[in-house]
């Protein structure tokens, strides 16, 4: 595994050298355009808007908006300057806080943090110490010419950067039919419980597969084979239903299931 980032946790007065590595692989099903008449995969050119010539990429440089149609341009030793005067190469991690302080909503990617040759005892005396209290790091970062807030955490003998969405991109859920009153019975409210109560468990990430990815590649497997793709009938959506006779039938429903 190759790291996507050099650099070093920073900690109080403390350096450790790490690396960065991908945490997660993208498996989902990957369709390429074709042209019909033979099946030649279809490839993407940059263009200059203007008069529609191709640029190489060598004279393509970055732009950033200052207002519509106007553009600062930076190379990328001026972008990744910038990114150095904020954050210096490194996580630096500014704050201890409890796990439970921070929404899921604010997390964006994983990615392990693996100590260099040089930081291993000092890597392993920061993990045991988040082990130890329960507590996560909160840092910044600056990863591919940008600067994310990051949480760090102790996992399975690993120290996980999680990127983190700054507070300002979290939107809102403003949402008018949020605000509608409606009246709740006992009744119904103690069903929903008990289909939650039905379905509880723990989470065993064994247990689960992408059942789409899975169908893709059979399908994939039978045309390479000569069969045909048969279409099932679409399910229709139920009409409307009274909500407490819906609501008696999840609980038997997942009862059943449950036993």
């Amino acid at each position: 595994m190759r790291p996507i980032w050099k650099g070093a946790i920073s900690f109080g007065l403390v350096t450790i050298p790490v690396g960065l590595y991908a945490a997660t692989e993208n498996k989902r099903p990957r369709f390429r355009q074709l042209r019909d008449s033979d099946g030649s995969p279809i490839r993407y050119k940059r263009v200059a808007e203007v008069d529609g010539t191709e640029v190489p990429y060598e004279h393509i440089v970055k732009g950033y908006e200052i207002e519509k149609g106007t553009y600062v341009v930076f190379t990328p030793e001026e972008v990744q300057s910038v990114m150095n005067q904020v954050t210096g190469g490194t996580v630096d991690v500014v704050q201890f806080v409890p796990t439970e302080d921070i929404d899921p909503i604010y997390y964006r990617s994983a990615y392990y943090l693996a100590p260099e040759k040089m930081g291993v005892k000092a890597y392993k005396i920061f993990l045991a110490a988040l082990e130890d209290k329960n507590m996560v790091g909160i840092a910044k970062a600056a990863i591919r010419e940008r600067e994310y807030l990051s949480a760090l955490r102790a996992e399975d003998d690993v120290i996980v950067l999680e990127t983190m969405w700054w507070p300002d991109e979290i939107r809102e859920p403003e949402f008018e039919t949020l605000h509608e009153e409606v009246e709740i019975r006992d009744e119904e409210l103690q069903m929903a419980e008990m289909i939650i109560d039905n379905l509880a468990g723990h989470f065993d990430p064994s247990a689960w597969h992408d059942e789409t990815r899975e169908a893709i590649e059979a399908a994939a497997r039978k045309k390479l084979e000569g069969h045909e793709i048969v279409t099932p009938e679409a399910t229709r959506p139920a009409g409307v239903v009274d909500l407490m006779e819906a609501l008696k039938a999840s609980v038997e429903a997942t009862k059943a299931k449950a036993g």
